[in-house]
């Protein structure tokens, strides 16, 4: 486990967050699935719900940009988030929301990449991002699944200077990407076949992915893929009841 009050190095996936057409029912659901504590800012944030483990913020919960759909976004750390929003223009990305400071919490944005998957940039203020991970109910690891993978590593290489490396038999094109630091920090492959458009998957860790499967199915979700056994952890992913992916990672009756 992992607690951290630093920013996170830039390039690291910092922090999640979900925008929700029904903030309050979204809110109900995930409290129930990852066992988080949910507390609701003022409205000078819009009532953005910040959702925490063991005290430390985890994950964040807010209303949906109007037309869009309802989905998990992931953050990339960035120690100057102008200068990245330049260089995703420059690398071919679409930047959807241009930088803006959130108060005094931090500076972030939004982009696409050019084949469309939709990531977050966020500039370290008072709020470093995720000030838990890798322990049950925080995140744990985050992937871009894309139809040309090495087109993505190219353009991620570009705005986040990643070194890549190719996982052997991960399937799907699956590489690990590492900043200064080495250590992998995310990962990006191909699409699975079953669908989804090019997208960013967060995992959040569990103490039992299949007890947190059979809740999130009670309380209306469906499963996409799992759970199975990896050398990982087992893994899950699922799809909330307004269509939004998730996935979880951890141990399980199986495992």
């Amino acid at each position: 486990m992992t607690t951290r009050t630093e920013p996170w190095p830039a390039g690291t996936p910092c922090w999640v967050d979900y925008g929700a057409t029904d903030v309050e029912a979204a809110t109900g659901f995930y409290t129930e699935v990852l066992g988080w504590a949910a507390t609701a800012s003022g409205p000078e944030h819009g009532g953005y719900v910040m959702c925490a483990v063991r005290g430390h913020d985890a994950a964040g919960i807010g209303p949906a940009a109007e037309g869009a759909p309802p989905a998990w976004t992931t953050y990339l750390a960035s120690a100057d988030a102008d200068a990245t929003a330049a260089r995703v223009r420059a690398a071919g990305g679409t930047v959807l929301a241009e930088p803006f400071d959130v108060g005094d919490l931090g500076r972030m944005l939004v982009a696409a990449d050019p084949q469309g998957a939709v990531v977050g940039v966020w500039q370290a203020g008072r709020h470093v991002g995720c000030g838990v991970v890798n322990e049950p109910g925080a995140l744990t690891w985050n992937e871009a699944s894309l139809p040309d993978p090495a087109a993505g590593r190219a353009f991620y290489s570009e705005v986040f200077g990643y070194r890549w490396e190719a996982v052997p038999g991960g399937g799907v094109d699956y590489w690990t990407f590492a900043g200064d630091e080495g250590r992998p920090l995310g990962g990006l492959g191909g699409l699975s076949g079953d669908g989804s458009p090019p997208h960013w998957l967060a995992y959040f860790s569990v103490a039992d992915s299949d007890a947190v499967v059979a809740t999130a199915k009670g309380l209306g979700a469906e499963v996409a893929a799992g759970p199975f056994d990896t050398e990982y952890g087992r893994m899950a992913t699922v799809v909330d009841p307004w269509g939004a992916r998730f996935a979880v990672m951890g141990g399980g009756s199986a495992a």
